[in-house]
C-alpha cells in the first residue's frame, strides 16, 4: 500500500499518528525504530502528539535497526545519541526497554545472535518503521544482503558512507562498519512502515516499484510481508507512474507492495 502526501511535514504526521495509534491502543507494544533525517520530523511530531495526549508509556518496548561498530553511546553521530535526542529523552522511556544493538561489544557474534532472541523473547516487532537508502538498504543490510540474514555486522558501501558523510564534521570519520537488525527480523515483525522523503530518494522508489524481490535490492524483501504501507511525499514519488497529480494522501496501490 502507497501513501503519497504533498510535505513532509503530512508524511510526519501521518506516520507520528500511526505509531501514537499503536503505542495507546497496545501500551505493551513493540515497536522497531530507525533513524537518519527522515525520521527527525516524524519525531518531533510524535513527541508533541504523546505530550499533548500522554499515554502509558512505562510498557512500551523499543528495538532499533542499527548502530554503528566503533562509537560510543555518547558520540554525537551515534543512534544511540540520536535516539536519546529526538525521542527517548523528551518522553522519558524506561530504559531496561529501549533497545539498540551494542557497537562496542566484544563479541560481535554473541551480540547479534542476542538481539535478535531478544526480539523474539519479547514476543516480536508489532511495527517496524523503515527509512532506504539511495543504494535500496534497509537498516543497514546493503545490496546482495541473504533475505534470511538476522542480526549481524556488516561493512557499509562507500554509497551509504558517502551519504552519511553530511552527518560527520569530516566524512573520513564515517564509521567502515555497522550492526544491522537482519531482513528476516524486518520481514516478521506484523506490520512495517517505511517512509520515504525528498528528491534524493524518488530515484531509488522508482526502482523499488518497478522491482521484483531480488537480494540486490534490499527493500524488495518488503514484497514478500503481506502489511506494508510505503509513505512518501510527492517529491520522493516523482518518478512513479501513478500519473502527473497524484492526490494528497492517496492510496493509488500500485502493484508489488
Amino acid at each position: 500500500m502507497y501513501k503519497i502526501f504533498d510535505t513532509v511535514d503530512e508524511v510526519s504526521r501521518y506516520t507520528a499518528q500511526r505509531l501514537r495509534d499503536i503505542i495507546l491502543a497496545k501500551p505493551e507494544a513493540v515497536l522497531g525504530l530507525a533513524t537518519g533525517g527522515t525520521m527527525e520530523p516524524m519525531y518531533a511530531r510524535l513527541v508533541e502528539m504523546l505530550q499533548t495526549s500522554p499515554g502509558d508509556l512505562s510498557r512500551l518496548t523499543t528495538f532499533n535497526l542499527d548502530e554503528y561498530i566503533g562509537l560510543a553511546a555518547s558520540h554525537p553521530q551515534s543512534y544511540r545519541y540520536f535516539m536519546g535526542r529526538h525521542l527517548f529523552d523528551k518522553l522519558s522511556l524506561t530504559p531496561e526497554r529501549v533497545h539498540l544493538p551494542d557497537g562496542l561489544a566484544e563479541d560481535i557474534d554473541g551480540a547479534c545472535r542476542a538481539y535478535s532472541a531478544a526480539i523474539q523473547a519479547a514476543g516480536g516487532l508489532d511495527l517496524q518503521l523503515l527509512g532506504i537508502g539511495s543504494n535500496g538498504h534497509i537498516g543497514f543490510n546493503e545490496p546482495h544482503t541473504r533475505f534470511s540474514c538476522r542480526t549481524h555486522a556488516i561493512a557499509l558501501s562507500e554509497q551509504t558512507r558517502r551519504d552519511n558523510g553530511r552527518f560527520f564534521n569530516d566524512p573520513d570519520e564515517v564509521p567502515t562498519h555497522a550492526l544491522t537488525l537482519g531482513i528476516q527480523d524486518i520481514l516478521e515483525a506484523r506490520e512495517v512502515l517505511l517512509v520515504a522523503t525528498g528528491p534524493g530518494k524518488a530515484g531509488i522508489m522508482a526502482e523499488l516499484y518497478r522491482s521484483d524481490a531480488d537480494e540486490a535490492l534490499p527493500a524488495s524483501a518488503l514484497k514478500r510481508h503481506p502489511n506494508v504501507t510505503i509513505v512518501m511525499d510527492s517529491e520522493a514519488a516523482a518518478l512513479l507512474p501513478l500519473g502527473s497529480d497524484p492526490t494528497p494522501g492517496s492510496d493509488p496501490a500500485p502493484h508489488g507492495v
